[in-house]
């Protein structure tokens, strides 16, 4: 079940908060938050329990996050990964569907290569600002693509859904409560 498009607006809200702090760990320090990574899970439960149609459409959900925690799992233990990385791979996918955590991947694949060529390319000039010797060579923030390719895809399936609604002539839920 893609819990992006059934969740209320403010869930996601907080969700993209808690997306945004967690690359902005993952930038500044290399790490992300054990407390980020949970509260994120904590946003999927909830958007979980306030799912009408049941819990048997969730399994794709936690097919996802066994899928990618597997996933990022074998890319720390390949040394590719970060621990946060994985973790916080793991509890985005909790948010998509099979289908959509295809594409979630996909994003975050492109997204993570994106910025090492970024990171490459601004290696030398970020060598300078850091100093000598303090620049973490090798080293790219995951998180931060990880949490890219997520922003497209929520955006995406967001968007989708609003056309859904202008199609078919309808109210969103919400949009529909208040009238």
């Amino acid at each position: 079940m893609n819990l992006i498009t059934a969740a209320p607006t403010w869930l996601i809200a907080l969700l993209a908060l808690f997306l945004l702090a967690a690359a902005v760990e993952d930038a500044l320090r290399l790490r992300i938050a054990n407390l980020t990574c949970l509260g994120i899970c904590v946003l999927a439960v909830v958007a979980m329990a306030l799912h009408r149609d049941g819990v048997f459409p969730l399994w794709q959900n936690f097919a996802v996050f066994a899928a990618l925690l597997a996933l990022g799992t074998i890319g720390f233990a390949t040394g590719n990964f970060g621990g946060g990385d994985a973790k916080l791979f793991a509890v985005t996918g909790l948010w998509f569907s099979l289908m959509g955590a295809m594409w979630l991947v996909a994003a975050v694949f492109i997204a993570g290569g994106v910025l090492a060529v970024v990171m490459l390319s601004t290696r030398s000039v970020r060598s300078r600002l850091a100093g000598k010797g303090k620049a973490r060579r090798g080293k790219i923030p995951y998180g931060v693509a990880i949490v890219a390719g997520a922003a497209i895809m929520m955006t995406a399936q967001y968007r989708a859904k609003e056309t859904l609604y202008d199609r078919l002539h309808l109210r969103p839920p919400a949009a529909a409560a208040l009238s």
